[in-house]
C-alpha cells in the first residue's frame, strides 16, 4: 500500500472540515474564505518577530520562508484588492527582508523593525479587505489551488540546497492536500488531472521511497507536475478576472 492511499482517510477528513466544497458561498455568520485565509499567513510573521526577539537568525530565516510559501497561496487577493499594498508586501517588504536575513551578520535591530512594519501593514489589508465587498468566488478557487500548490513549490528549491527531509515533508503536504481540490482540477481538464496524478505516482516513488533520491529525476518530475497545475491555475485565474 502506497504512502499516498495511507494518508487518503485524513485527508478526506481535512476536505470536508477545511476547503468544503469548491466556489461554496459561506453562512453569513462565517468568515469568508479570503479573509480567513489571508489569517492563516499571519502568525509566520509573528514567529519570525519572535525568533528575531530572540536573536535567532536560523529560525527566523525558516519562518520567513514559512510565510512566504503562504503568501504565495493568497497573494492573488492582494494583487486583485490593492496594487499599492501588493507591492509594498511582495515588492518592499519581502525583498528587503529575504536580503539582510541571507547577510552574513544580519541586523537583527533593522530586521525586527522592517517584519514588525510588515505586520503592521498585514493587519491593514486584512482589515481593508474584511471590510469590502466579496470578490468573483473564482478567486477563492485560484486561491484554493494556489495554496495546495504551494507545498509543492517548496520540494525542488528544499533539493537544491540538500534537503531531503524537507523536500519529501513539503511533497507529503501536497498530497495531502491535493485531494482536496483534485475533483476541480479533474472537472477543468481530464488531461491535466491525469497527468499530475501520473506524475504525483512518479514522484512518490522517487522521493519518498529511495533511501538516496535523485535530485535531478525528482526535480524534472516535479516540474513536469507543476506545468500541467499551473495550466489550471491560469485558466481558473483568468476567468476570475474575466469576471470580477
Amino acid at each position: 500500500m502506497t504512502q499516498r492511499t495511507r494518508r487518503i482517510g485524513i485527508s478526506l477528513v481535512a476536505t470536508l472540515a477545511i476547503f468544503g466544497s469548491l466556489s461554496q458561498a459561506p453562512a453569513a455568520d462565517e468568515e469568508r474564505f479570503e479573509i480567513s485565509s489571508i489569517k492563516a499567513v499571519r502568525p509566520t510573521l509573528v514567529d519570525t518577530i519572535t525568533a528575531l526577539q530572540q536573536r535567532d537568525v536560523t529560525r527566523a530565516k525558516a519562518t520567513f520562508e514559512a510565510y512566504d510559501s503562504g503568501w504565495n497561496g493568497i497573494e492573488v487577493y492582494v494583487n486583485t484588492r490593492s496594487k499599492d499594498m501588493y507591492r509594498l508586501l511582495e515588492l518592499e517588504f519581502q525583498p528587503r527582508i529575504i536580503k539582510a536575513l541571507d547577510a552574513p551578520n544580519p541586523d537583527i535591530a533593522a530586521l525586527l523593525t522592517d517584519v514588525q512594519a510588515m505586520l503592521v501593514k498585514f493587519d491593514e489589508a486584512v482589515t481593508m479587505f474584511g471590510n469590502a465587498a466579496p470578490l468573483n468566488p473564482l478567486y477563492d478557487d485560484v486561491a484554493r489551488l494556489r495554496i495546495v500548490r504551494a507545498h509543492l513549490r517548496e520540494v525542488a528549491p528544499a533539493l537544491k540546497a540538500g534537503n531531503i527531509t524537507k523536500a519529501r515533508k513539503s511533497f507529503e503536504a501536497f498530497e495531502d492536500t491535493w485531494f482536496n481540490i483534485e475533483d476541480f482540477v479533474r472537472s477543468r481538464s481530464l488531461d491535466a488531472y491525469v497527468a499530475i496524478e501520473t506524475g504525483m505516482v512518479q514522484i512518490e516513488q522517487a522521493l519518498l521511497m529511495p533511501d538516496k533520491p535523485d535530485f535531478a529525476a525528482v526535480t524534472a518530475l516535479v516540474g513536469g507536475v507543476m506545468n500541467q497545475y499551473n495550466a489550471v491555475v491560469a485558466q481558473v485565474q483568468k476567468e476570475a478576472r474575466s469576471g470580477r
